[in-house]
This record gives structure tokens, C-alpha cells and sequence, in this order.
């Protein structure tokens, strides 16, 4: 378990990866427990948008759905950030980074954890000593790649023990 007390932790505006959920749910399972969440709302795998947020604009989220199509996406090359994180690169970036940096544009106080330019992207697991993009590859069960559809924004909550869905959108609503 990791240790985060005195956290206060942060909300994510994110695409839900419902296609991933199990495999997510696992992996964080085996991590930490903390940030498993029992809101049926929530989705742990998914495509952050915008990170770490501690305050929000609501009306600008609802604008940013309403003002986007829903689309097609696909999941499937492994790849590592320098720093460790192995993770699926989101296809198509265009109309992610639309996403992303118009809300980043709406709360222009965040840092994005990505940088200037955050590449879209579903997390999978970190480099360790006992884990590789090989031995990640082989505890993913389903075929790659992966097929999802971009239909909704979430903006959800993240601490340990606290995990939950504060608002989805629709997008195109």
C-alpha cells in the first residue's frame, strides 16, 4: 500500500476505456487497494484529458462535450515514457489534443503532468524490477488492438480511499 496521508488528492477529466476496466482494475488492485472505488460510476482505465485539477469550470467541461463529436479511437502499441510508465498510445492524437488542450485552455492554472504537449495515452503499469513491457504484455489477456469510442468526458476524483465520479458529459449533447 502506498503511503499518501495528507494527500488531498485531485480530480482527472478523462475518456473512459471501458474495453481496459478489468484489466486496470486488476493492476491497481495490485498496487493499492486505496484507489480501487466502489462508485459503479467511476472508470479507472482511461485517457486523461487533463490532470492534476484542483479546481474546475463546469460550464466550460459542458461546453467542451457539447462542442465535440464523439469518435473512434484504438489502442495498440506498448510503448515506455522516459521516466517508466508503459503505456498504449491513443490513435487518433488530433482529435485527443483537441480535447486536451482546449480544457487545458479552460483551467489554464494546471500543469499538465505531460508536459506542454501530453501525448493521449492509457497507463498500463511502471518498469520495475519485476515488471517489463514483456511481462505486461503477456498479463494482457485481450488482443491488441484495442477498439473504443470516445462518447463521453468524466471528470472524477482521485485520492486514496475517496475515488469517484464528480460529473460525465455526453459528448455532442
Amino acid at each position: 500500500m502506498t503511503d499518501l496521508a495528507g494527500w488531498p488528492g485531485h480530480a482527472v477529466l478523462q475518456i473512459p476505456v471501458p474495453e481496459m476496466e478489468d484489466w486496470i482494475v486488476d493492476r491497481t488492485r495490485f498496487y493499492d487497494t486505496a484507489f480501487l472505488s466502489d462508485d459503479p460510476g467511476f472508470h479507472h482505465a482511461h485517457i486523461t484529458v487533463l490532470a492534476p485539477i484542483t479546481t474546475w469550470n463546469l460550464d466550460a467541461i459542458a461546453d467542451l462535450a457539447a462542442s465535440s463529436s464523439p469518435f473512434d479511437f484504438e489502442l495498440a502499441d506498448i510503448a515506455v515514457f522516459p521516466g517508466g510508465t508503459i503505456y498504449l498510445r491513443a490513435d487518433p492524437v488530433r482529435q485527443f489534443k483537441r480535447l486536451i488542450h482546449t480544457a487545458w485552455r479552460a483551467h489554464a492554472d494546471v500543469h499538465p503532468y505531460g508536459g506542454d504537449d501530453p501525448l493521449p495515452h492509457l497507463t498500463l503499469d511502471r518498469l520495475s524490477e519485476t515488471v517489463s513491457v514483456a511481462s505486461t504484455r503477456k498479463l494482457i489477456t485481450r488482443p491488441l488492438p484495442v477498439h473504443g469510442r470516445a462518447n463521453s468526458l468524466e471528470l472524477v476524483w482521485y485520492r486514496a480511499n475517496e475515488c469517484h465520479l464528480i460529473e460525465r458529459w455526453t459528448l455532442g449533447a
